[in-house]
């Protein structure tokens, strides 16, 4: 797809514009998208990464992916990683389990990492944003910008050097590690020093090696090459951690690379379809917000691949802020709830960054379930309110994700809480009998901004057959409000809900914006 040109004195006017069209750009363009904010995605490059790059989409993402709407489309390219195989003296020495496989649970539908290629992840996102009515300009950079009390305006050059100025009330920047952006903010990135080294990472097309496992040759004195067949392609993805300073990347040079550290011929890897230079890098931004600008994803925080938690980050980052920024431009929610996505993402990032660093100072491959992003919390954010008292140890409380649990509706027909979470909207679940007056509530009567499930009590919607919803959020009875991204925002008793459901609604609904 080429870039767009436009007139120099041509201004345009959008709601958000977002530099950047990787995973972060496009899930952020998706929520915003769905919520009839207008977007305006614009990334540098001619075309889309080819490159693998981070393959691995953690089970919180998926569950994000699910509310997206994207969630089928990557399990149809996706799959599961294979067991990995320790060649040694040109033979399989021994094999074991590198990514750790769990049953999934009610709470938990989805469970294990899924393997797909970035470039397959973001073919996925890039069609469901068009399927919103959205777009991505490639070829188009944004070279710099001004923002004063109202917006920003942003000086975007396409791939036939015409210049165009677009106007926005917000400025996302998820333009990668060497954000433009936030180098013009002149904010800094501050974080723990990795071991050196440089490796090279390259898609290639290989005769002679089994696609049933991920294969590792160890390389003295701590250096390995590893190769892993991507699910759904005839490609494998090479890292080798066994470059010099300054890496050659041709194709020839990665075909000497593997046959000098592997049992592999020059001749049998067929194809380098895409290469790179791997420089360990890590670090966060000081600030996520500067007035009408954000930082997300790589330009806000860069990690380790180790865990494969980088891109999952991003695009969480992109799930905190869209239904924020949603809540602003079109339904009246203050500018200071935007506060609170830098309040509630970086110490997330930071903890994060604290466990790639540590994968990758310890050289162990193996990864389990603590990776799968599901434990993530914000239970001091300040839109979290837990009001109940007395609760035992264990309990899902205010600040938790909310999770999953197979129920039926009232006739018999199984459904999920996913089922009614999914959507822009807020969700409120009464649990057994409450006396909350769901008339009353800010948003009340339209589906779109938000939906109650009444979970047993009389005249339940929704019937907890199997006890999952007992045993997910206790046995009641209770009122939650769920946020759009899935995090319980409030958790009150049965008796006197009515009152704080309605203030924390307040928080989000004002007046109304024009679409």
């Amino acid at each position: 797809m080429p870039g767009d040109t436009a007139d120099a004195t041509a201004t345009a006017a959008v709601d958000v514009l977002i530099a950047g069209a990787g995973p972060t750009g496009l899930a952020l363009g998706i929520d915003l998208a769905r919520r009839g904010v207008r977007a305006l995605l614009v990334e540098r490059q001619p075309e889309f990464s080819r490159g693998a790059r981070g393959t691995g989409v953690q089970p919180r993402t998926q569950e994000v992916y699910d509310d997206l709407g994207v969630l089928a489309a990557a399990q149809a390219a996706g799959g599961l990683y294979p067991h990995m195989a320790l060649w040694e003296d040109g033979r399989i020495a021994h094999t074991q389990e590198i990514i750790e496989l769990v049953d999934p649970t009610p709470s938990t539908p989805y469970s294990n990492a899924l393997m797909l290629p970035q470039w397959r992840n973001q073919q996925v996102l890039h069609a469901r944003l068009v399927e919103l009515g959205g777009s991505v300009l490639l070829g188009t950079e944004l070279r710099d910008f001004t923002e004063d009390a109202d917006g920003v305006t942003a000086r975007l050059t396409g791939a036939e050097g015409a210049v165009r100025a677009v106007r926005a009330c917000y400025l996302v920047a998820a333009d990668g590690g060497r954000s433009t952006v936030r180098k013009q903010l002149g904010v800094r990135m501050t974080g723990p020093d990795l071991p050196p080294g440089t490796g090279v990472v390259a898609d290639v097309r290989i005769d002679g090696l089994d696609r049933d496992h991920w294969h590792r040759w160890m390389l003295p004195p701590h250096g390995f090459v590893t190769l892993l067949p991507l699910v759904g392609t005839d490609l494998f993805q090479c890292f080798a951690a066994a470059a010099t300073d300054d890496p050659d990347t041709s194709p020839e040079a990665v075909r000497a690379l593997i046959a000098r550290h592997t049992h592999l011929a020059p001749e049998q890897v067929r194809e380098v379809v895409w290469s790179s230079v791997y420089r360990p890098r890590a670090g966060m931004a000081d600030a996520y917000r500067h007035g009408r600008v954000f930082l997300a994803g790589d330009a806000a925080h860069i990690h380790s691949p180790a865990g494969g938690q980088g891109m999952n980050t991003s695009v969480q980052d992109a799930y905190n802020l869209g239904w924020k920024l949603g809540q602003v431009l079109r339904h009246g929610a203050p500018d200071s709830l935007l506060d609170t996505y830098q309040t509630e993402r970086r110490p997330i990032a930071a903890g994060i960054l604290e466990t790639s660093t540590r994968l990758h100072r310890s050289g162990n491959p193996r990864r389990g379930r603590d990776l799968h992003q599901l434990d993530i919390r914000y239970p001091d954010s300040p839109l979290t309110r837990e009001l109940r008292t007395g609760l035992p140890e264990g309990a899902r409380t205010a600040g938790d994700r909310a999770p999953d649990a197979p129920c039926t509706t009232a006739d018999g027909t199984p459904t999920r809480l996913f089922d009614a979470f999914r959507g822009p909207h807020f969700t409120v679940i009464t649990l057994g009998a409450t006396d909350l007056d769901v008339a009353s509530l800010p948003g009340a009567g339209d589906p779109a901004l938000l939906r109650t499930v009444r979970v047993g009590g009389p005249e339940p919607e929704l019937l907890d057959t199997d006890g999952h919803i007992r045993d997910a959020y206790g046995a009641g009875p209770a009122v939650f409000l769920i946020r759009p991204d899935g995090y319980i925002a409030l958790a009150a008793p049965a008796d006197g809900a009515t009152a704080p459901v309605a203030d924390a609604l307040g928080t989000y609904f004002g007046a109304a914006q024009p679409a």
